[in-house]
């Protein structure tokens, strides 16, 4: 009975999460000079949650509909605010270079020309939707509370429902390749699927029910988990064990970010950490008292890093 009252405690943490990272909790806004703010293309009451790379462009979204785009060779932010303000909390780079982007409100928004122009498809599930990805062959797939799995095979059209009826949010899924899929969520699921997405295996969970805010797998058996406190799992034979790594901070981490060979993780307190040989350094940020949610290589020395309160900036790495 115990452990019950506990679960229900623990409860939709990654939806207040993501709520808390859309509103903020830092001071209130200094109305002073709020003409000024308004004309520039970042402002300091942005939630930027969201950094993708397509083509040339990079797109940065956040709350209140907010897209920013720039050449990735010479950042020079361009701004708009999309119809009805949607909250963005994720956005990912299809493998035909389009656009997808998930709004709180359960809409993708998906753009063919590296974030100019949007059209949205509504998602028709009731249940929160927290992240977003596309599949090997251009399918959608977003996924929530109540283990749920959106999934699109027409560019938005139509959609399908599928739950693994367990009590939790997917906080992660990944494509290994065209069939193998691998998704993480609360209360230490971990599931996978190897025919596309259609069927799953829930596999044992992630010990002491560790919550993954983020999750990256190199390969069907080696991958890490990271949330809350600053820990970082990881496993090297598909999850049957797992191993902590240390970290240093004790601040949630919220994201991975992969390019090449190289691991990165965004968090709070302005957290940004690289594994190198085996360890977690954490990289040269400005120290600002705020989350960091992605981020994206530009080049061989630039990390573009985004987060709360108007944070964008890049990171020598």
């Amino acid at each position: 009975m115990y452990t019950k009252i506990i679960n229900k405690r623990k409860k939709g943490i990654l939806i207040f999460s993501l709520i808390t990272l859309l509103t903020g909790c830092e001071a209130p806004l200094n109305l002073e000079g709020v003409d000024q703010e308004r004309n520039k293309s970042v402002r300091r009451t942005d939630q930027l949650l969201g950094v993708a790379v397509s083509k040339d462009s990079v797109i940065v979204v956040g709350s209140d509909g907010v897209v920013l785009t720039s050449p990735v060779n010479e950042l020079n932010w361009q701004r708009q605010e999309l119809k009805n303000k949607p909250n963005f909390v994720d956005i990912e780079t299809c493998p035909d270079s389009s656009l997808i982007a998930l709004s709180i409100e359960s809409q993708l928004w998906i753009s063919h020309d590296q974030g100019q122009s949007w059209q949205s498809s509504d998602i028709p599930t009731q249940e929160s939707l927290i992240t977003v990805t596309c599949g090997p062959d251009n399918s959608y797939w977003a996924t929530g509370s109540f283990s749920t799995l959106m999934s699109s095979q027409d560019q938005g059209k139509s959609w399908n429902e599928l739950s693994l009826n367990e009590d939790a949010a997917i906080a992660s899924l990944q494509f290994l390749d065209n069939q193998n899929l691998i998704a993480t969520g609360e209360f230490g699921l971990l599931a996978r699927s190897e025919d596309g997405g259609q069927n799953w295996t829930l596999l044992d969970p992630i010990p002491n029910e560790f919550f993954p805010m983020t999750s990256y797998f190199s390969d069907s058996t080696t991958g890490w988990v990271a949330g809350l406190g600053g820990i970082i799992l990881t496993t090297t034979d598909g999850g049957l064990s797992w191993q902590k790594q240390a970290t240093p901070t004790e601040s949630p981490i919220y994201n991975f970010y992969v390019s090449g060979s190289r691991l990165f993780a965004f968090g709070d307190h302005g957290t940004v950490l690289e594994q190198q040989s085996g360890n977690w350094v954490r990289l040269d940020a400005p120290k600002i008292p705020v989350y960091l949610r992605d981020g994206k290589q530009l080049d061989a020395k630039r990390l573009l890093v985004s987060g709360g309160w108007g944070s964008l900036f890049t990171v020598d790495i």
